[in-house]
């Protein structure tokens, strides 16, 4: 294996590119607050990043999927590769595993039914978007008028109770008045019917 494609040379690559563009922003800083050290700082971070894009300019580029390796002779363009279910094409050997027809079939099929479910949930969440809520708001209305003239009849009602209570209060003073009016009338009536001197 190339000593490019080690994990230990990718690992200094990245160190190396991380510690020159640091170099490079704390020169930059330097720079524009005047320091004396702004331009060697700056000038190595600079010189640091010039020298890994030389590099990396050079380094052939890496395969980001080995697929050669799952198809022997993939990157041959003149060699000839079995199809996935493994069976040869032009005379080609292939050792891959054939495919399971009915677990794939199975598969497909409890994808398929959850497709179906999610088509019924979306057609219902449709249905209730185009429902017209326009007679739901007047209902609203209309209940807030009923509890509001139910409250002004409540508050009546404790008025008439209010009433009634002070009428009450008003027909007893009334009975005791009349009471004593009577007491007063029958006193002055038995003075009338003996008057004073009379002889028995």
């Amino acid at each position: 294996m190339a000593f490019y494609k080690s994990n230990w040379f990718k690992y200094l690559k990245n160190l190396i590119i991380g510690v020159g563009a640091s170099l490079v922003m704390i020169g930059a800083l330097g720079k524009i607050n005047s320091e004396p050290w702004g331009g060697i700082a700056i000038t190595i971070g600079l010189v640091t990043e010039a020298f890994l894009f030389l590099i990396l300019g050079l380094l052939p580029p890496e395969k980001d999927y080995y697929w050669d390796k799952l198809y022997p002779g993939l990157g041959d363009y003149a060699s000839k590769v079995g199809p996935i279910g493994g069976l040869a094409t032009n005379g080609a050997s292939s050792d891959m595993r054939q495919l399971d027809g009915e677990k794939v079939e199975t598969q497909l099929n409890g994808m398929l039914d959850e497709l179906r479910g999610m088509s019924k949930s979306l057609g219902s969440l449709k249905a209730l978007q185009e429902v017209d809520f326009s007679s739901t708001a007047q209902q609203v209305k209309t209940m807030n008028n009923f509890y509001n003239r139910l409250n002004e009849a409540m508050a009546e009602l404790h008025d008439t109770v209010d009433d009634t209570k002070e009428y009450r209060d008003h027909i007893t003073t009334l009975n005791r008045n009349l009471g004593s009016l009577n007491t007063v009338y029958g006193n002055m009536l038995n003075a009338m019917s003996n008057p004073v001197g009379r002889q028995v």
